[in-house]
């Protein structure tokens, strides 16, 4: 007998109007459904009208209950997995069950649809072309601080979950490790009372000392500046940008061509070697 299909399937983060028809479907087709928290899938599943066997599978299920989902599976059954609110599998235990149905060959269909994180950082303001989901910060001091010292020098935009017990002690160690940097704060995101705060590490602080942090946090963080180039290699590359234009090339072009063959920002190349040449006398540059 063929295995069964493996559905994640995106649930609404807060407004319920989010859930796709294709989700809906999804739920009312499968054989069954594993969720988080059973008492809010059933919430869901009563808005939609679908009455369906449901299993619980959380943090706490462990290799039992993975194994038992995946016996179903193997047996050919359908299920779909659903998370509280969002993504499965996104800083969630569906990514084990994930990593089991892949090494035994069971397929996993995605049913996409809401993602906090991704909510947030559409929003944010901030660069949204390359980006690194953190995730929540380990409670325990030694990994935490791991975590932390691991991106100092991380230029992408980070993402972090917190819940508000916790997101003033976050937000300190963000600033003491990483410095004082833009960030966007969104909480309860499609709610009634859905927030987006945009300020620096500093001001967040200050802010949520006097308001007292309430609803499910998604941190976004602007990544560190990139390194200055090292002056050696500076030099080195200005002198082969040079030795391209002398060759014929136009100085512009050249500078391209090492940008190119070291990594280091064109403009940055092409400005130091006009002032070369022009220190040098060289008043036949070519642009």
């Amino acid at each position: 007998m063929p295995a069964g299909t493996l559905y994640l399937v995106a649930t609404p983060i807060g407004n319920l109007g989010d859930i796709s028809g294709r989700a809906a479907q999804t739920l009312s087709d499968a054989d069954f459904i594993a969720a988080e928290d059973t008492r809010v899938a059933i919430r869901l599943l009563n808005h939609l009208g679908i009455k369906k066997h449901i299993v619980s599978y959380h943090a706490h299920s462990g290799v039992q209950g993975e194994g038992r989902l995946l016996a179903r599976l193997l047996s050919g059954e359908s299920c779909a997995l659903v998370t509280d609110a969002g993504t499965p599998a996104i800083s969630d235990p569906g990514e084990k069950l994930v990593s089991q149905c892949a090494l035994a060959g069971v397929d996993v269909v995605a049913v996409p649809g809401p993602c906090a994180a991704i909510a947030a950082l559409t929003v944010s303001g901030l660069p949204a072309g390359r980006f690194t989901f953190e995730g929540f910060l380990s409670t325990a001091k030694r990994s935490r601080q791991q975590h932390l010292d691991g991106l100092r020098a991380e230029t992408r935009t980070m993402v972090f979950y917190e819940a508000p017990h916790k997101l003033l002690r976050t937000l300190r160690d963000l600033r003491c490790a990483l410095g004082d940097r833009r960030v966007s704060i969104s909480r309860e995101m499609t709610k009634l009372h859905e927030q987006t705060l945009r300020a620096t590490l500093s001001d967040t602080v200050s802010y949520f000392e006097a308001n007292v942090p309430r609803g499910e946090f998604a941190i976004v963080i602007e990544g560190a500046p990139p390194p200055p180039p090292d002056s050696a290699d500076m030099e080195s590359a200005v002198e082969s940008v040079n030795a391209y234009a002398d060759a014929g090339m136009k100085l512009r072009d050249a500078a391209g061509r090492v940008s190119c063959e070291t990594g280091l920002p064109k403009n940055a190349l092409y400005g130091a070697a006009q002032n070369s040449r022009s220190a040098a006398g060289d008043i036949t540059r070519r642009d």
